[in-house]
């Protein structure tokens, strides 16, 4: 059964390199060019995608959490509502974004947190669609999507296997592109409730399905562990200063760690190779130069009974190998042999 999804221009599967999600999110503050010099960044740092995300504020809030205070150091508006309205771009940004990415060659999509908001993606032609931890356990939300037919990338922090079997069952059911991305939906997350054994649960359980993990932890070596266990999408938060206001930025990665973490987990993947036990040719030199041959403790007669005493294994390896010593040990010597000459088998008689 193929274990395969395509993202935009790219085809994800267990041989392909990973399918990187730069998570730009808010992290723009609302600010187009910002935006753009992100993208241009995590071009730069060879990620697959960037990913916005996308909120029908006024409907998805209730007039209450709309109009609370929010007064806080990363606040963009006196009350959450105005704080979000803030932070979102709408159909002209998006517009130009889309063609900004695209140029670029970068995958462009967003997380639909409510069905206006998916409608409004599917407008623009969005090639994919993220959904958030939030909503996993948010069938209508998950049913208006998959009915897009676009690949879709789940996340599942905060829910049980129950919740993630239920969701896999509802978008399948309609829409078999589907990706399951292991999360812990901490903001930090701390590094003991990642649970990244759970993308080998999800591998076993869904084996019809790529896996991925979208991480939210600080530090760049947790996505190459998820890589090695089996998750091919890998989504992180990206910001151009860890010290930009933003409650995102503090666990989000800069260029530098952004351009690490691809750069390690292509190494990842050329590093796990096929599993066969194979002798590299870059191998020899080091092999013969460091490995031992078979030679002569001492000058040696001709007719002589070798024992283990009369054998010496000495560098370089260009002779008969130590793995022969048994073959060596009570044969007789056809020919006179000086200290550390080499041991063969033409010189040296077996014994009857």
């Amino acid at each position: 059964m193929s274990r395969e999804l395509k993202l935009g221009q790219h085809v994800v599967n267990d041989e392909n390199p990973a399918y990187v999600i730069a998570e730009v999110g808010h992290n723009h503050q609302g600010k187009l060019e910002t935006a753009k010099e992100m993208f241009r960044q995590a071009q730069s740092c060879g990620v697959s995608a960037v990913k916005l995300q996308k909120r029908d504020n006024r409907t998805l809030f209730t007039q209450a959490a709309f109009d609370k205070p929010y007064e806080n150091e990363n606040s963009f508006g006196a009350t959450y509502g105005e704080h979000r309205e803030a932070l979102e771009f709408g159909r002209e940004e998006y517009a130009e974004l889309k063609a900004y990415a695209a140029e670029l060659g970068l995958d462009f999509f967003a997380t639909a947190f409510d069905t206006r908001s998916a409608d409004f993606l599917e407008a623009l032609g969005m090639p994919a669609y993220k959904i958030a931890s939030a909503d996993l356990r948010n069938l209508p939300l998950l049913r208006h999507v998959a009915a897009f037919g676009k690949p879709m990338v789940v996340s599942t922090g905060g829910g049980t296997m129950e919740d993630v079997e239920r969701a896999y069952d509802t978008v399948m059911a309609i829409n078999t592109q589907l990706c399951i991305m292991q999360c812990t939906c901490g903001y930090p997350v701390e590094f003991e409730e990642l649970n990244l054994r759970a993308i080998e649960t999800f591998r076993q359980r869904f084996l019809d399905i790529v896996i991925g993990y979208s991480g939210h932890d600080n530090g760049i070596s947790m996505p190459v562990v998820s890589y090695v266990l089996g998750a091919r999408v890998i989504e992180k938060h990206f910001t151009l200063n860890r010290a930009m206001k933003g409650t995102d930025n503090v666990f989000s990665l800069e260029p530098v760690g952004m351009r690490k973490m691809t750069r390690d987990l292509e190494r990842a993947r050329l590093s796990l190779g096929d599993g066969k036990k194979v002798v590299f040719a870059s191998e020899a030199g080091p092999v013969l130069k460091m490995g031992k041959k078979l030679v002569a403790a001492r000058d040696l007669p001709a007719g002589q009974i070798l024992s283990a005493d009369d054998i010496a294994m000495k560098s370089p390896g260009d002779g008969l190998a130590p793995a022969e010593i048994d073959r060596v040990i009570g044969s007789v010597t056809k020919v006179a042999l000086a200290t550390d000459d080499a041991l063969s088998f033409d010189q040296l008689e077996p014994v009857r």
